[in-house]
Formats: C-alpha cells, sequence, structure tokens
C-alpha cells in the first residue's frame, strides 16, 4: 500500500514541477500543443537535427529553426471552444 503512496505522490510532483507532463483534467489539445512545443523546442535545441531537417527540405538551418519557431507559437491552430463555455452560452 505504501507503494502505491509513494508512486502516486511521485507523479504528483512531477506534475506540479513540469508543465509538459500534464495532470489530470489536462484536455487532448493541451497536451497536444504541450507535445508539439516540447518536440519544435528539442530540434532546435540540437543542430545536428536542423541540419537533417534542412537537408531533407532542402532550406538552410536559419529557415528551418526560424519555421520551427513560428510553429511554436500556435502549434495545432486555434483552441477549440470548451463545452463548459457553450453550455453557459445556451442558458
Amino acid at each position: 500500500m505504501s507503494e502505491r503512496f509513494n508512486i502516486h505522490s511521485q507523479l504528483e510532483h512531477l506534475q506540479m514541477k513540469y508543465i509538459g507532463t500534464g495532470h489530470p483534467d489536462i484536455t487532448r489539445y493541451e497536451w497536444v500543443v504541450n507535445h508539439h512545443r516540447d518536440s519544435a523546442a528539442s530540434y532546435i535545441g540540437h543542430p545536428h537535427m536542423l541540419l537533417m531537417f534542412g537537408i531533407a527540405e532542402n532550406e538552410s538551418i536559419g529557415r528551418v529553426r526560424y519555421r520551427l519557431l513560428q510553429q511554436m507559437v500556435a502549434p495545432c491552430g486555434k483552441a477549440p471552444k470548451e463545452d463548459d463555455e457553450e453550455e453557459e452560452d445556451d442558458e
């Protein structure tokens, strides 16, 4: 029983410490946005990944970096309307 409690407390600690690990109430859209931003940040942080993308797309490393930075602003488009807001508007 104590092992199960320990795992739960460790998971809660990670979720509070790191934004990208999510929480029980995270929406699918928020999770995907975090995933895309984390991936783009990792690609930008590793020059060899930028070089590989640049070669594959026949673009310069600077253009690939710029495109990834622009995608981090809204990686999945506009956020969908939440169900709670729609229910309040109907009433």
